[in-house]
């Protein structure tokens, strides 16, 4: 016991573990909250990375996700890759998906980077119709009075942004939506 060192309980640090985390005093982006709050539960049903259910879509094309939702992945015990994912699929549409199971393999491991998945495992299910995209509003021209304070602006984007709200601004009201 001869090391120096005193025997005196000292109190925690501001910066430990238990203290509590430091506020920000701003205002955030609910978009900046929500990868934080469904990322929990998407590492609990076995999904490392949200962006797979949120983009399965692209990840697999729009026929195939029409007929499939992805379900977990699950990997080998201290391991992020070889890992089984698990497809609810329609039931008719179960042989079609074994049948693309080695091309749906390949783009959800090129979504990754790696060889994250080696494995498919289709199990049969409802599948919940997905809410098609809204295209994006067209531009309309602006109106020259609300346009002239705009040519000025250097940045092509924040120009383009600012005329959509002038557009807006200057266009017909829109109805206000039915509340049921």
């Amino acid at each position: 016991m001869g090391n120096g060192m005193s025997k005196r309980v000292r109190a925690p640090s501001p910066t430990s573990a238990t203290a509590e985390p430091v506020r920000q005093n701003r205002s955030r982006a609910v978009s900046e909250l929500l990868p934080n709050v469904g990322g929990a539960a998407f590492r609990r049903f076995g999904f490392v990375q949200s962006a797979v259910v949120s983009r399965w879509a692209e990840i697999v094309g729009e026929r195939l996700a029409a007929a499939s939702v992805p379900e977990s992945i699950r990997f080998p015990q201290g391991k992020k890759q070889d890992g089984t994912l698990t497809l609810v699929v329609r039931g008719a549409h179960a042989p079609m998906m074994q049948h693309v199971a080695p091309e749906i393999i390949e783009r959800v491991n090129r979504f990754f980077g790696y060889a994250a998945v080696s494995r498919l495992q289709i199990r049969q299910g409802d599948v919940a119709a997905r809410e098609p995209r809204r295209a994006a509003p067209s531009l309309r021209p602006v109106p020259a009075e609300l346009g002239e304070g705009l040519k000025t602006i250097a940045d092509p984007e924040l120009r383009a942004v600012l005329e959509s709200l002038a557009a807006g601004v200057a266009g017909p009201p829109r109805p206000l939506p039915r509340i049921s």
